[in-house]
């Protein structure tokens, strides 16, 4: 079976796992783990929690401490000299803030991405007019040339559908959102058949929450749950105005995977969904027509 590439978020997240589960196995807490490598309780803590930068030595210094065997050894040291390769993106630091390079390294490995979009399409399937409508209108004082830059950024970002094997993305949408006129009716009416197409693959499902199906689970947040390359790998993101959130505690990630469950069989079928957007379609065209 063709295995997901693993990147450098994914690599930090596999070591600090692995380390904890070593030394639970050992029976250690955080003090006298640090004592016996000859390094902090804190240290020990963040090579756990996957924060900061990553020494192989320290790492190789835990395992003596866990009585690892050589050949486990080898593996964890390898996984932290390679854990600060760096992905596409940091050529884009100027047009990225820095809550969403955590969502972009995780995409760049992820298994599978389920989505729920409450206000827009969400970055993956959004086309390049549609995507520059959205980020002028929340970055409403950046000048043209970021905004350009930010727009290629989430243009680059689509490229993950298009590895192999690509990830499944399953996209859920109220339908306020395929309602809600974004840029001009052309805008809106290329956005749609280009979603319309996108479900047509084989890796990628689209599902319209219709109002009519009234209230519902997520309440007012929308989120992503993204899958990796190993359960323990999984995580929920959820953003705002100011930043973002990453959940990855197991009752937080069932909590978000049985809301999505709840809005899959209130959603309209894939069939179902096909129609309307084709509807729609005609709608936005005809509007665009008349604005003429």
């Amino acid at each position: 079976m063709e295995r997901t590439a693993v990147g450098p978020t994914t690599r930090r997240r596999q070591l600090g796992a692995e380390l904890k589960r070593l030394r639970d196995l050992k029976g250690l807490n955080l003090e006298v783990a640090g004592e016996a490598a000859g390094v902090s309780r804190a240290t020990v803590n963040r090579y756990e929690s996957n924060r900061g930068p990553v020494k192989w030595l320290v790492v190789d210094a835990l395992c003596r401490a866990y009585g690892t065997t050589d050949e486990e050894r080898a593996a964890l040291v390898s996984l932290a000299k390679n854990a600060k390769v760096q992905g596409w993106w940091q050529s884009y630091h100027d047009a990225i803030p820095g809550w969403i390079t955590p969502l972009l390294t995780l995409e760049d490995e992820a298994v599978e991405e389920c989505h729920w979009a409450n206000t827009y399409v969400p970055g993956l399937l959004q086309t390049r007019a549609y995507a520059t409508a959205v980020i002028q209108a929340a970055e409403v004082r950046a000048a043209p040339e970021l905004i350009e830059r930010m727009v290629d950024v989430r243009m680059k970002r689509q490229e993950v559908l298009k590895r192999q094997p690509p990830p499944h993305l399953w996209a859920i949408l109220d339908e306020a959102v395929v309602r809600r006129r974004v840029g001009s009716p052309e805008v809106m009416a290329e956005q749609l058949e280009h979603l319309a197409t996108a479900s047509g693959m084989p890796h990628i499902t689209v599902q319209i929450l219709p109002f009519s199906s009234g209230a519902h689970a997520a309440e007012s947040t929308s989120f992503i749950s993204i899958r990796g390359p190993e359960p323990s790998l999984d995580v929920v993101h959820l953003s705002n105005l100011s930043g973002a959130l990453y959940l990855e505690k197991s009752g937080e990630l069932e909590r978000h995977r049985v809301v999505f469950e709840y809005l899959r069989s209130q959603a309209l079928s894939t069939s179902e969904t096909s129609s309307l957007l084709a509807d729609l379609v005609r709608e936005f065209t005809a509007t665009a027509r008349r604005e003429r």
